[in-house]
């Protein structure tokens, strides 16, 4: 269903401005208004394990609050946008900057790029949304970080509580109730 490119623009700059606030805030989980009440949004966790919220409240709740957390201080600025009007599918670049520095005076952040991609469905709602980012590159970082001592109390805790790879919403790559990459929903 073709969608007015004005509405996707509007959509956009919606979310970009409500990512600042919730950035600033240190709180992403009135990103989840954004959803409609049936979306979906997931992610890749490595090669064994794939994440997945089913339903507007799952979403506030597990992928932007128990997932966001011990992340404040972390910004994760826009570098471009990628917007079909006839498919409502909108493919946003991002990256993934920590407010901690190194010695060299650079802020500590994932190299390369993450990005997520959405599928609109009308009245400023997302239908779904999968993320993709470089697990290795963030990986490797947060433990640049845990060795330089550089990682705040709640970032160390979320290490700590999803060390054990079982949360909420983590699923054995397969059997998450909604597949990762299924473009049809």
């Amino acid at each position: 269903m073709p969608f007015e490119r004005s509405e996707l623009d509007e959509m956009k700059q919606r979310w970009l401005d409500a990512n600042i606030a919730a950035e600033k805030a240190g709180d992403w989980r009135p990103l989840a208004e954004f959803y409609t009440e049936d979306a979906t949004y997931g992610w890749n966790y490595g090669p064994e394990k794939d994440f997945m919220a089913v339903g507007r409240d799952e979403i506030r709740e597990i992928a932007l609050g128990q997932e966001m957390e011990g992340l404040e201080g972390w910004i994760y600025p826009y570098q471009a946008w990628v917007i079909d009007e006839q498919t409502g599918d909108m493919i946003g670049l991002w990256r993934q900057i920590n407010e901690g520095t190194r010695a060299d005076g650079s802020n500590y952040g994932v190299h390369g790029i993450g990005g997520s991609w959405f599928k609109y469905g009308g009245n400023f709602q997302f239908k779904w949304q999968r993320d993709f980012f470089d697990f290795g590159n963030v990986s490797a970082l947060f433990l640049e970080m845990l060795t330089n001592k550089a990682c705040s109390d709640g970032m160390l805790k979320r290490i700590e509580k999803s060390a054990p790879g079982n949360l909420p919403g983590w699923y054995p790559r397969g059997e998450a109730p909604v597949e990762l990459w299924d473009q049809n929903r």
